[in-house]
């Protein structure tokens, strides 16, 4: 069945080739602050996107596991997206893209076996988690905009977030791991 919601997941995922193909029009088409403008507001439409999907599949009892799969692998795919941009534009670092790259895919492999073993519950979203997407989606679009506003170097304030982002990724990759250590051992996984 198709859903708002899922229409809107979808839209978030058709909204990466508008987000990465910004930085790659003509210099005489658009300066640089233009082009960081447009890929801001297109990540910060997306991340509303990902929480409104959310909200109306609650309210409107629209939720199914399509949409469960597909909600994380579209913000993952912005993300992922991001940061390679940022990497392009020499914003952030090779490394914290890695990190955090490679902790999605660890995470969701990890998630997608739990589930399969039943028992998805011991993977569950923590607080440690929230807490990091919560600095990484700061930090992405200060990163995209880059320029000084109102004065506020939001490319430095992006910088330090990244890494703080990228310490909370690596922590809460630690917590699902412990989380997942039983299970893993039990059915000799490890």
């Amino acid at each position: 069945m198709f859903t708002l919601p899922t229409a809107l997941t979808w839209a978030r995922i058709l909204l990466i080739p508008l987000f990465v193909g910004v930085f790659f029009v003509p210099a005489g088409t658009l300066g640089l602050h233009e082009k960081n403008l447009i890929a801001t507001v297109v990540f910060v439409v997306a991340a509303l996107t990902d929480w409104l999907d959310g909200y109306l599949a609650r309210t409107l009892n629209q939720t199914s596991a399509f949409g469960a799969f597909l909600d994380p692998v579209a913000d993952k795919l912005m993300v992922a997206a991001a940061l390679i941009m940022l990497v392009e534009l020499s914003r952030t670092s090779t490394v914290i893209a890695l990190i955090i790259i490679g902790r999605e895919i660890t995470i969701s492999a990890l998630r997608e076996w739990m589930a399969k073993v039943g028992a998805s519950r011991s993977v569950a979203v923590s607080m440690i988690g929230k807490i990091k997407t919560t600095a990484q989606m700061i930090a992405i679009p200060m990163l995209l905009y880059f320029d000084p506003l109102f004065g506020i170097d939001v490319a430095a304030i992006g910088g330090k977030l990244i890494w703080v982002a990228a310490v909370l990724t690596v922590w809460s990759m630690v917590y699902y791991m412990r989380k997942a250590w039983p299970e893993l051992r039990a059915r000799k996984a490890v």
